[in-house]
């Protein structure tokens, strides 16, 4: 390992961490089994085609791994999002694009921790699901203030398990297909059940990318990373490429295996939440169900130690550079993390999850607004490209640094279009409580130079 690590300044973030790092960290935050949660919710909308909207997820996200790459190269400073749009867009979008990639990266870890109690009490009712809940968050919170090189060996741990549990699956289920056969077309999960439809598609995939939420928080570690710049910007990509092939792989697989058709999931959604788990226990055995609940428990809190790592950097970053209270931006000198920084992002985060782990709707409440929001920090991130190479410096590379973005911004708008109008209200809500702070701010901010590094 590089010596980088223990040669930072005072008050500055470390540098430990290396690219194979830095994926371990994007995956364990997306989480190799995400599609679980909301498989039954995207053979319902998509007809059945639930792997060709992956398919296409994996595409429309990587436009916007393209831009981070792009942007991270040329401001290679943590806030992720809120540094690119700051230096290619100006103070005042800068603060709003890290505004509303903030709500995704609170709640985001939330709605993890909630996915992990759920878990949890399904295994041991006889312990409530919020008590499952805030022990995952108190859990992670301790091993990301004892530093950034601990909690990635044991983010690495999981992950190894997680993809060891999805192994599994795959091999469970490519021994069913080949003894009993497909209980759908072996296509369908590609052209949908009695008819491909689009539309459907499309409306399936402003789900799906809840899938992908995460891959992005790698750029927020570039000041700790070996190599900066460079190492995440691979990392980027590959983090994005490896979940698009996980997620196709284990959907097409369930959407084989799954016993009920498309129109039967969307006439009963209650049916859509449980609809993997019920798949895998019908097609294989309820061993298999077991083992993915228990996978699905132990990754999702541990996709929440990696959001919440990334919320506590961004909450930082926007603290250093005067954005929010400047007493949230020093950097323990013991441990080398944004200490208080990461405290206030586990408050919040837990104060949402526990509220949520206590109602009914709670799960619905905290995922609509996430995509939305998200989805506006990405917009912002593709105009940050055109902002940054074309009009600032003015680029001639068009493909890259004009039409690639341009690219990007139409298919986030295609797909926020699609979203539910609870999601649309609740990210304008945000957003407007935003801009307020903007205005009593002012549209100046008071952070240091940002580097040209084309």
């Amino acid at each position: 390992m590089s010596s980088t690590s223990d040669q930072a300044p005072p008050g500055a973030l470390r540098r430990s961490l290396g690219v194979r790092d830095l994926v371990v960290y994007g995956l364990l935050f997306i989480a190799p089994m995400a599609p679980v949660g909301v498989f039954g919710v995207l053979d319902a909308r998509s007809h059945g085609a639930v792997a060709a909207v992956y398919l296409v997820a994996t595409v429309a996200m990587g436009l916007t791994a393209f831009s981070y790459a792009q942007m991270v190269r040329a401001v290679p400073q943590t806030g992720s999002v809120f540094a690119y749009a700051r230096a290619g867009l100006g103070e005042g979008p800068g603060f709003i694009a890290g505004w509303m990639a903030m709500l995704d990266y609170l709640l985001i870890p939330a709605v993890a921790y909630l996915f992990s109690g759920i878990a949890l009490h399904s295994l041991v009712p006889g312990v409530s699901r919020w008590v499952w809940t805030a022990l995952a968050v108190l859990v992670t919170t301790a091993l990301n203030l004892v530093g950034v090189r601990t909690a990635a060996v044991v983010g690495f741990a999981v992950l190894a398990m997680e993809l060891a549990v999805l192994a599994v699956f795959v091999a469970a289920a490519v021994v069913a297909l080949v003894q009993d056969g497909p209980r759908r077309g072996w296509d369908t999960p590609f052209t949908a059940v009695g008819g491909f439809s689009l539309a459907a598609v499309l409306s399936a995939v402003s789900v799906a990318v809840l899938s992908y939420l995460g891959f992005d928080a790698i750029a927020t570690f570039v000041e700790e990373a070996v190599g900066a710049s460079a190492a995440v910007a691979r990392a980027v990509l590959w983090c994005l490429v490896l979940a698009g092939v996980l997620f196709a792989a284990q959907t097409y697989l369930a959407a084989l295996l799954e016993p009920t058709t498309p129109q039967q999931l969307a006439a009963d959604p209650a049916a859509q939440g449980s609809a993997f788990y019920d798949t895998v226990e019908s097609g294989v055995g309820h061993w298999l169900h077991v083992l993915v609940a228990a996978g699905k428990a132990v990754g999702a809190a541990f996709a929440a130690l990696a959001g919440q790592a990334a919320a506590g950097r961004l909450v930082y970053a926007m603290a250093r550079d005067g954005r929010l209270p400047r007493a949230l931006g020093p950097v323990d000198p013991a441990s080398g993390v944004p200490r208080r920084a990461l405290l206030t992002a586990a408050v919040i985060t837990m104060v949402a999850a526990v509220w949520a782990a206590n109602r009914d709707d709670g799960l619905d409440q905290l995922t609509s607004v996430v995509n939305v929001g998200a989805l506006t920090a990405f917009a912002l991130l593709h105009a940050s490209v055109i902002g940054w190479y074309t009009v600032r410096h003015g680029s001639r590379d068009r493909l890259r640094h004009l039409v690639a973005p341009g690219l990007g911004i139409a298919v986030i708008c295609a797909v926020v279009y699609e979203a539910s109008a609870t999601a649309q209200l609740a990210a304008l809500i945000w957003l407007a409580a935003g801009l307020v702070v903007l205005g009593v701010q002012g549209s100046t901010g008071s952070g240091g130079p940002v580097g040209d590094h084309r």
